[in-house]
């Protein structure tokens, strides 16, 4: 199946007063159109800052990329000039953010906000801007899309005067404006109670279906990812250790890291359930430990774990970056 994004060893590192973080080593990520594809992994690992690097958001100082290559669509996106990422951000590549207080501006009506970004898009597009009445329709047009009430007169109102909820919906109807192919959701719903949660996910996956977009959903929670993804991608500090479809994942975890994630998930079914969580914690990536950056906290490392990086292969089905895939496996 040919890939819509290709990630392909990007590394990328954050230079600071205390030396060079190096957040990002060696991605290998590849999501087809259509595709549905979740990223887990604990806070800190490199989630949000992969999500940014799609549309390069994240590679100007202190950011730094010292290899790999990114391409969407069969295009370099590490190579395109301002114009060309204009174009991709929002007509390509769409991106939902989680915090959206954080992304809507309080002085500025609904309308307003949604008006601007109609048009930029029409601008990075080299089309003529449509006027601002006509932007204004498709800008209801869009918040109806995202089964928001009475689209026309929400246009009106402020984000301090929206549930947590319309807001999350406003920041969606917003990166629908661009007709993107893939749509990037960054922790979409960590700020909303578990009824809006469910609501604003499954409106996702209908928007997802209908307009036949890929979806790459970030999130720390495993039950999250499992309701929408198909495939699962395990990070952990700033590495790829697990590729799995999510019901071989969930069923047969190869990986220790993964493994370990799934045991600190409490079972509700199960009231005699104790929840075990990782011992230790995240490395230092001013310093990261040699070879396999798990290694550390794995209750299976070898010496060969701390010598040598294992590289993401092929066992029972899946991709694991493991020395010892095989032993987990049997």
């Amino acid at each position: 199946m040919t890939a819509l994004l290709d990630i392909s060893d990007y590394r990328l590192a954050f230079d600071g007063f205390e030396g060079r973080a190096h957040v990002l080593d060696g991605i290998d990520l590849r999501v087809a159109a259509g595709e549905s594809v979740g990223i887990v992994g604990e806070t800190g690992c490199g989630k949000s800052v992969l999500a940014r690097s799609i549309t390069r958001l994240v590679d100007t100082p202190p950011g730094r990329v010292l290899s790999g290559h990114i391409r969407f669509a069969g295009e370099d996106v590490l190579a395109m000039d301002q114009r060309a990422l204009a174009r991709l951000r929002g007509h390509g590549v769409a991106m939902i953010f989680q915090d959206p207080m954080t992304y809507l501006n309080p002085v500025f009506s609904i309308g307003s906000q949604l008006i601007d970004v109609i048009r930029a898009h029409d601008r990075a597009a080299g089309q003529r801007m449509r006027p601002r009445v006509a932007a204004r329709a498709a800008a209801a047009e869009v918040l109806g899309a995202v089964r928001l009430p009475e689209p026309d007169r929400l246009l009106d109102r402020y984000p301090h005067e929206l549930s947590g909820g319309m807001r999350q919906r406003v920041l969606i109807a917003m990166a629908l404006t661009g007709t993107p192919r893939l749509l990037v959701a960054d922790e979409p719903t960590t700020a909303l109670d578990v009824t809006i949660q469910a609501q604003v996910l499954r409106l996702i996956g209908e928007l997802v279906a209908e307009r036949g977009l890929a979806l790459l959903l970030i999130s720390h929670d495993l039950g999250v990812i499992g309701a929408l993804c198909r495939r699962i991608v395990v990070m952990y500090a700033g590495t790829v250790v697990e590729d799995a479809d999510a019901a071989a994942l969930f069923d047969r975890p190869r990986h220790p890291y993964t493994r370990g994630l799934l045991a600190a998930v409490p079972d509700l079914a199960r009231p005699d359930h104790r929840a075990r969580p990782i011992p230790g914690h995240i490395p230092n990536l001013l310093a990261p430990p040699p070879g396999c950056r798990f290694h550390p906290r794995c209750p299976l490392a070898v010496a060969r774990c701390i010598a040598e990086k294992p590289a993401l292969r092929e066992v029972d089905g899946r991709r694991v970056a493991c020395h010892r895939a095989e032993d987990i496996a049997a």
